[in-house]
Order: structure tokens, then sequence, then C-alpha cells
């Protein structure tokens, strides 16, 4: 007879039960239920099958039983390490949604409850409208000014200040209509130049993003050897926007890039004195760009021989909107745009005061005007926000009042 030798104790109990057919231990593994050894001792007794002569003690059952669950353990703890990491891991996009709640909620209630509601036209007059919408300029109608205690309130409630920002913190997508009419109030102080750049940084961070995300498109489609249709149409736009008559992509590559935020916000603060002058109050002018056929605001005192006009917005978002248009189609500003290129392809990151210096045509001053940027640059640390980017939201277009 060929002895049958068994790892365990319990293998010995298992098989007693199987060699006299026991139903109650065949019942429950059919069930899924694992019997421990002092279970499967008792029901053999009540069966009156004699146990293993080499039993086992209290203890070493004990410890058998010990064994047997720690594979169970094992899996516990490691579901459980498991739970943690993963709570671990989303806290950061659980803190994103509370902050984008939290900011949705507080920005909403200083939004202005006058809305004028948009006339709709057929279909194909909607499509032109919107693509023209998303080419040119978007069209408010609640341009209602906060003053400038609201306006603090409103960045402070939702935590914006720009010492967080220069620490790397996210900027809140908000974006004021108008320019606070009392702003001058503030005198020539640091939280008027404060309040100023807060207002500022979120629209040109916007319009900076919206280029780079057209330029991520156009190095992708220009890497293709074949291109769609609707790719072919995209171009197209890109080149009516950027004034490329002879459909160069070079010169596309060149054009379609941002202006460096210490750069527009050191000309924001110059030319609208830090957003207290009358063509920034009254026509959301932050940029004192001249037209000669648009609607603008005459000059007080102006040369009679001189028949210019300042530019004016109907939303300062605009404003920034046509500043970048300008810097980045004119013939004045084409050394300005290959010392950018340039300074791509060397370093892949921008310098605002290394690109200051190609902006002399953009004042009669010239020089002396290049002098007063990187002065304002230098004295207000504007370059600490040229690596700021705005805080990811579902709101597309963000905040606006």
């Amino acid at each position: 007879m060929v002895k049958k030798f068994f790892n365990t104790y319990r293998e010995q109990l298992l098989h007693l039960a199987k060699l006299y057919n026991v139903i109650e231990i065949k019942s429950y593994a059919r069930s899924a239920k694992r019997l421990t050894v002092a279970q499967l001792e008792l029901i053999l007794i009540k069966n009156r099958i004699k146990l293993p002569a080499n039993r086992f003690s209290d203890k070493a059952i004990a410890k058998q039983e010990l064994r047997e669950n720690s594979i169970t353990n094992i899996y516990l703890s490691l579901f459980i390490i498991f739970f943690i990491g993963c709570l671990i891991s989303v806290r950061p996009y659980i803190k994103n949604v509370v902050n984008e709640v939290k900011f949705t909620y507080v920005a909403e209630e200083y939004k202005s409850p006058e809305k004028k509601k948009i006339k709709k036209d057929s279909k194909k007059e909607e499509k032109a409208k919107l693509e023209k919408e998303k080419e040119q300029t978007e069209k408010y109608d609640n341009t209602v000014s906060l003053n400038a205690e609201t306006t603090k309130n409103l960045f402070e409630d939702l935590g914006y200040d720009l010492k967080g920002v220069r620490g790397g913190q996210k900027v809140k997508p908000i974006y004021l209509t108008k320019l606070p009419k009392d702003l001058n109030s503030l005198g020539d102080t640091k939280d008027k130049r404060d309040l100023f750049i807060k207002i500022l940084l979120p629209l040109i961070l916007d319009e900076n993003e919206k280029i780079l995300s057209d330029r991520k498109k156009l190095f992708k489609i220009l890497g293709k050897n074949f291109n769609t249709v609707g790719e072919r149409v995209w171009l197209k736009r890109r080149f009516k926007e950027y004034k490329i008559d002879d459909q160069d992509t070079a010169k596309l590559k060149m054009r379609m890039d941002i202006i460096p935020v210490s750069i527009a916000l050191a000309q924001a603060a110059n030319e609208s004195g830090w957003g207290t002058s009358r063509f920034a109050l009254e026509g959301n002018a932050l940029f004192g760009q001249w037209t000669w056929s648009k609607k603008g605001i005459s000059p007080k005192n102006q040369d009679p021989n001189k028949s210019h006009k300042v530019l004016q917005f109907q939303i300062l978002k605009a404003s920034v909107r046509a500043y970048k248009n300008n810097l980045n189609t004119h013939n004045a500003y084409k050394e300005f745009r290959e010392a950018r290129a340039q300074m791509r392809e060397d370093k892949g990151k921008l310098d605002g005061l290394q690109l200051t210096k190609y902006l002399e045509k953009y004042a009669s001053i010239g020089k002396k005007y290049v002098e007063i940027l990187n002065d304002i640059i230098r004295k207000n640390s504007l370059t600490d926000f040229d690596n700021s980017n705005l805080l990811p939201t579902k709101l597309k277009k963000g905040i606006a009042l």
C-alpha cells in the first residue's frame, strides 16, 4: 500500500472528509467557504471519524490558521495601500475642482445682472459670426466698470495675488471688460500698479495661450505630407489673420508667436499711464494704437495738421488682441519678429528685456522709449510673469466682468 504524504495537517483532515464522504464539508466547499482546522476537526468528530494520530497541538493549530489567513491579510493590506495611493494621486485633481467651483461661485457674485441677449441670425450668418468672433474679437454687452475697491476685493476673494503668481501659482482666468474708473484714486502707489497688473495679466496670458495653441497646430500641419481639407482651410485663415498674401509658411511661423508678458505689461503701463489715461478709461485703449479711418478718440489740443485718433475698443481683451496683431504683422516690427524667431531657435524661450530694443519704432522717441520700457520691467520685476500660466478651467472663456 502506497502511503500518502500531506504537506499540512489541514490536508489530512480534508482527505479524511473526502474518504468518508462527509456531506457537510462538501457543501461548504461548494459554497466557496473556507473552514478552519478547528471547524474541520469538529465536523469529523461529529461524524465519529477518528482524527489523525499526529494531531497538532492547539498552539500549532493556531499557528497553522494564522498562516492560512496570511494571504488574505496580504491582499487586504495591498488593497488598502492601493486605495491610499489613489487618494494621494487624485488629490491635486480634487483640489483643482474645488478651486474651480470656488472661483466660479465667487466670480459670479461680481458679475453684472444686466446682460443683453445677442440676436439670433440664420444658421449661415451665425456660423460666419462665430468664425469672425474667433478670428477678431468677442463682443460683450455687459461692459460695466467695477470700481477699484470692488476689483481688489474680488481678487482677494479668489485668492489671486501677485506674490503667489511669482511663486508659480496659476493665474485665475477672470477678464475685466473695462478698467476701474477710479484707479487713479489709488495714487502713484504699488497698490495701483499691482491692481493694473492683476487686471491685464489674465488677458495677455489668454491671448498668448491661443497663439501657442495655433502655433502647435501649425507645426503639426506643416510636418505632414498630406493635409486634409479642414487643415488647408485653417491655414488659409491663418494667412489672412497674419496678413501674408503670398502664403509663405516661413513668414507665418515667424509671425505666429507670443509677445512676452513682461513687454506687453510694460507697454500697456507706459501707454495708458498704468490704466488711468483718458484713452484707456473711455476707449479701453491700453497700447496707444493710432487710426485714421476707424472709430477712435481724438487727442485733446491736437495739432491741426494731424488727423490721427487713438483706436478705441469695446472691451479690454480686444485691445490686447489688436496689440498682438500689430506687433506680429506691421512692417515696423519686422526686426522684432526676426529677433524673436532667432531667440526661439537658439534658446527655446523668449527674453523680454532682450527683445525691447527692437521696439524703437513703436514711439517717436526711439531709443528713449526702449529705456523707459526696460526701466518699467526692471523696477516692477515684470519678467517674473513671463512663465506664468492660466488656471485650467472647464469654463472656456473664464469669467468676464
